[in-house]
């Protein structure tokens, strides 16, 4: 009998499959992490960036779904309160949409199903007595207000997949899983580096296809799929960002006469984020990008509820991924389940499982439903451990940061703040025996220092520069062109060094 790596391969480096890692390794199994791109580099960094029930999923009953995803909300927020805090939304009520009562019915279901515990309940509001009116236009009266979770969905991925190496998993980013051959009680996997084209493979006494829009995909290239694999529908969703259109911390949910919704949010401070759209979507899901048709859409949709109107001119930046829905059978892409299916290929000796569908908020869940599946329910441990960064006492993140700012007083506000909400507890990592900026290294620009770019590339998988100034952070809507360029020169030599 051939070798066997690693007790569990898991294929796909999105929410899924680095939450299934970080379980596994945390059950005490030897786990591969294999994604063929860089971790969160498709669906789970073009998502809205919502930890939620998913309100207007009761409309179309799913309350499991809901109630799962509520108590998944106070969860999460208890193991990173760094990336996800509670945000306040705003429901404007439209005479022409759905009924009051109704929105009432639906946020007290809201407030009392999931076990809501430390996140504010809804409220009714009137429009014309508070701020929340100042932007709308005068055809709102009134509406509700009611609070969910923002996060910062790739930092996610990112945090879970650190927290699978803290616990003994190989992560290999920039790795395609081009082959699964079922062996003699386990698997063999041939792997390509997507750099340099090198091929290897490798053994496992299971697999768990996490790939995303690539679920299916991944079987067929091997020949494992058959008649009972369930199929997917890829859903292409579509965000705008423009400038800050309104002040506070608190956004818009929009209803729409198609009886979608659409969201309004408070974006990196200078901007607000437009989103999403829905539509059926059929090429490359890693070629996705906005249409003209849904620049219409979101610019009209705001457009509808807002005094200051925006076009398309006003577009400062987009973004598309390509949500992998199991296909449940609905006409219309709104209406299709959001809730996951995990599937069993028994018809071989070594475990097989394929992951289709599912959300950002239920990850932890999903991930530990599979474990449950693949080795039984004892040793469940994900709830309680904090991600890394995430061990902020009491979860008070302003406090934290009130401490961080006075123990590293040399940093400035707005930064001290950014490393705050970015690092949590982490960030002491490349800060620690720093007394000036002089000690983080080369001022790379923009409040950008070198001691940071070190710490991404050796513990969160950076590699290349959309990893940090679009996966890992933001920045690329704040830095300049020539910070670009000087990070684009500093990097290699920093994965160089690090790999040595």
């Amino acid at each position: 009998m051939q070798k066997v790596d690693y007790d569990l391969c898991v294929v796909g480096g999105g929410i899924n499959g680095a939450g299934i890692a970080r379980d596994a390794a945390g059950r005490g199994l030897s786990v591969a992490l294999i994604e063929a791109r860089d971790l969160a580099s498709a669906t789970s960094s073009a998502s809205t960036k919502l930890i939620h029930g998913g309100l207007r999923y009761l409309e179309y009953f799913e309350f499991q779904l809901v109630r799962h995803s509520l108590k998944e909300r106070e969860i999460l927020l208890g193991l990173a309160p760094h990336i996800i805090w509670p945000l306040k939304f705003v429901l404007p009520h439209d005479k022409a949409q759905r009924p009051f009562w109704m929105l009432r019915l639906g946020l007290f279901l809201y407030d009392h199903i999931g076990g809501r515990k430390t996140i504010d309940g809804s409220r009714a509001i009137d429009f014309a007595a508070h701020q929340y009116g100042d932007y709308l236009q005068d055809k709102y009266i009134k509406g509700f207000e009611y609070s969910d979770c923002w996060v910062q969905d790739s930092r996610l991925v990112v945090l879970n997949a650190m927290d699978a190496a803290r616990r003994g998993a190989d992560v290999f980013t920039r790795t395609a899983c081009v082959n699964m051959e079922p062996q003699d009680g386990h698997w063999t996997l041939r792997l390509r580096d997507t750099d340099r084209g090198a091929e290897r493979s490798i053994n496992a006494k299971m697999v768990v296809n996490a790939a995303g829009p690539w679920v299916s995909g991944v079987l067929e290239e091997s020949a494992l799929d058959a008649p009972d694999v369930p199929q997917i529908r890829l859903v292409k969703g579509s965000h705008i960002i423009v400038k800050k259109m309104f002040e506070g911390d608190h956004a818009y949910i929009l209803q729409q006469p198609d009886k979608r919704i659409v969201f309004a949010i408070p974006y990196e401070g200078d901007y607000t984020l437009i989103g999403t759209t829905e539509e059926d979507y059929q090429g490359a899901p890693a070629e996705a990008k906005i249409s003209p048709a849904e620049i219409e859409y979101l610019c009209a949709a705001f457009n509808r509820s807002f005094d200051e109107q925006i076009t398309e001119d006003n577009i400062l930046w987009s973004y598309s991924g390509v949500r992998p829905l199991f296909d449940d059978g609905e006409d219309a892409a709104t209406s299709t389940t959001r809730d996951y299916v995990l599937h069993e290929h028994k018809e071989y000796d070594a475990p097989l499982l394929s992951v289709f569908g599912g959300k950002l908020t239920t990850y932890r869940v999903l991930a530990e439903q599979v474990l449950d599946k693949l080795v039984g329910r004892e040793g469940r441990w994900s709830a309680g451990a904090a991600l890394p960064g995430g061990d902020i006492d009491g979860g008070d993140f302003e406090q934290f940061l009130l401490q961080q700012s006075q123990r590293y007083a040399f940093l400035p506000a707005a930064l001290s703040r950014r490393y705050a909400r970015a690092y949590g507890t982490a960030m002491d990592v490349f800060l620690n025996g720093a007394h000036d900026l002089s000690d983080l290294g080369q001022h790379i620009g923009d409040d950008v220092y070198e001691a940071e770019i070190q710490y991404l590339v050796r513990y969160e998988f950076a590699r290349k520069l959309d990893d940090i100034l679009w996966r890992r952070s933001k920045l690329g809507l704040h830095v300049s062109e020539e910070t670009t360029r000087a990070l684009n020169v500093l990097l290699p030599q920093i994965v160089q060094q690090a790999s040595q």
